[in-house]
């Protein structure tokens, strides 16, 4: 108790009068024990470990014949929007940004190999947010959410925990791609970047052992340094850029096919994606950050998952595919962030990046690679509160956190996980502790998983 008694103060210092008091108090500083530096370095550091996706949306859609300036601004756009209001109206720490995996979907097998025009394949993405937004005002989305048992809940942490370690490991290249028998390999060690990124992870490592305050944000940023000072990490070709238009996406939905057979599979994918990524990363990223309740809940959710249904609705209408809220919001909560003013900062950066692009995409791999894998094994701590003893619940958990990183997708590892938790307590005999809403979402899963474009 005394303890506590001395940091209450710290929790809002700075905010004891003025604007900043008010700000505070909305923000409930108080409730949460935190105050306006760690809230900053929270929403920097969120940001700086998904900056990647200004430069890597735009390149993936250009495959589908994107232009890349109006692909860059209807990104920043996007997010700036969904993580506002993610801030300012659910006050959770998470950014939003358009989703990895979803704009891979759209851009090489809805475009390049079902041979959809992009117009069309940003109506599939509308009318799969849309649908988004229905189940979330009527409430429907809380309830489907709320069937999903605690055992799958952390499930969800602890895969997304590995998945981030793998990201990580894989854009520092510590790992990297192997042959046919052997997929994945040791990078070349004693390289330059990978040295430069093992002694980032150490640098962060030593920060957070040494309980340096913004360890992550430190190491990414020193890291960065010694790998210009080195010339392993070129210098930014400029500091300042001018925003492209986005005249060329804004608006350019084409609802020409949009209501024929051949189109369900598309809206159905999309559809399912954003739904169980977004599950997984407010529940898994909540069980991190202490917000779930006795019962595993997320106290309001319908108030984070309205942010990101508004997000997928305004992401197709501007120019880009499914949006929400993204797992690196984890490295912001494990920096200290821990209300939506996290969210605003994170935000106010992206919006900065509409005239600094050329600084933020000079962020090598080698320096949030490494604040990845030590978030992802942090985030693995909810694995010990998993049942592993009982195999009706150790099976499905098990194929929610090894296909999570396996197949290199959240959607896939968590809707194996809908479909085999009732499945095993079918064949146990114990479908009484099967909640009805789960049942919905197994079948979903399952449709899922018939009608994937597996190309």
């Amino acid at each position: 108790m005394p303890t506590n008694a001395k940091r209450q103060p710290e929790t809002t210092a700075g905010a004891a009068v003025g604007p900043g008091a008010a700000i505070a108090r909305y923000f409930r500083f108080d409730q949460h024990a935190t105050n306006f530096r760690r809230e900053t370095v929270g929403g920097v550091t969120t940001f700086l470990t998904m900056a990647y996706i200004v430069v890597v949306n735009p390149a993936i859609l250009h495959a589908a014949g994107m232009p890349v300036g109006a692909s860059m601004v209807a990104t920043i756009v996007t997010a700036v929007f969904g993580t506002v209001v993610m801030g300012l109206y659910a006050n959770r720490p998470f950014a939003i940004a358009p989703y990895m995996g979803e704009n891979a979907f759209i851009a090489y097998t809805v475009v390049q190999v079902l041979g959809y025009r992009w117009q069309e394949a940003l109506a599939a993405v509308l009318l799969g947010g849309v649908l988004f937004l229905l189940l979330t005002i009527f409430r429907l989305r809380a309830w489907l959410v709320r069937a999903v048992p605690e055992g799958l809940r952390y499930s969800f942490a602890a895969g997304i925990g590995l998945f981030l370690a793998f990201i990580g490991l894989n854009e520092s290249g510590i790992v990297t791609l192997g042959v046919a028998g052997a997929p994945v390999r040791a990078g070349v060690l004693t390289s330059g970047p990978v040295l430069l990124a093992v002694g980032g992870l150490l640098l962060v490592a030593f920060l957070m052992l040494r309980k340096f305050p913004g360890a992550i944000l430190v190491g990414m940023l020193l890291t960065t340094a010694v790998g210009m000072a080195t010339k392993l990490v070129p210098l930014p070709h400029g500091w300042v850029s001018r925003p492209p238009s986005l005249a060329p996406l804004l608006f350019q939905l084409d609802f020409h096919r949009a209501f024929s057979w051949g189109f369900f599979p598309i809206v159905l994918t999309i559809f399912v994606m954003a739904f169980v990524d977004t599950m997984g990363t407010l529940i898994g990223v909540s069980a991190r950050a202490g917000f779930l309740d006795e019962r595993g809940e997320l106290p309001q959710i319908e108030r984070p998952m309205l942010a990101d249904a508004l997000s997928t609705v305004v992401a197709p209408l501007v120019g880009t595919t499914t949006a929400g809220a993204f797992i690196e919001s984890a490295t912001g909560v494990e920096a200290g962030g821990r209300t939506g003013f996290t969210a605003l900062v994170t935000a106010f950066c992206f919006l900065l990046t509409l005239f600094f692009a050329p600084l933020v995409s000079a962020i090598p791999p080698q320096a949030y690679g490494p604040a990845l894998i030590i978030v992802g094994l942090l985030m693995l701590a909810p694995v010990t509160r998993l049942h592993l003893n009982d195999l009706t619940e150790a099976i499905p958990a098990f194929a929610v956190v090894t296909l999570m990183s396996f197949t290199y997708n959240v959607g896939i590892g968590i809707t194996a996980g809908l479909v085999l938790y009732p499945f095993c307590k079918l064949v146990a005999g114990r479908r009484r502790e099967v909640p009805g809403g789960l049942w919905v979402l197994g079948l979903v899963s399952l449709l899922f998983f018939v009608f994937y474009p597996y190309r």
